[in-house]
């Protein structure tokens, strides 16, 4: 479990730093807000987990699949890997994972 948790960390790490680089590059507030939120929500999944609760690897997985779709999207309409294809193929690979660790 604790992979998990540190997998889930890290991936919150790079959410949290995409949204505020989108800030300071672009002055997208969007960005930032996108950002701090949902990889403040994707440490404290990483949190739960490595307490053992069921709750981390299902919010996490969702949470992860909700930013693959929405970066997916985006990375569709611009092309642009960074990054917005970056984190679409990030959140897929850790939806995948937090998702098959949940039927084990």
């Amino acid at each position: 479990m604790q992979n998990l948790a540190i997998l889930t960390w890290v991936f919150g790490g790079v959410v949290v730093l995409g949204g505020v680089m989108g800030y300071l590059k672009a002055k997208s507030m969007a960005s930032l807000i996108a950002g701090l939120v949902f990889g403040v929500l994707l440490i404290l999944c990483g949190l739960a987990i490595s307490a053992g609760k069921p709750v981390g690897l299902q919010a996490g997985a969702a949470i992860s699949l909700v930013l693959a779709v929405v970066m997916g999207r985006r990375f569709l309409a611009t092309k642009k890997f960074m990054p917005a294809g970056l984190v679409a193929g990030l959140g897929l690979a850790v939806a995948v994972v937090l998702g098959l660790a949940l039927f084990r």
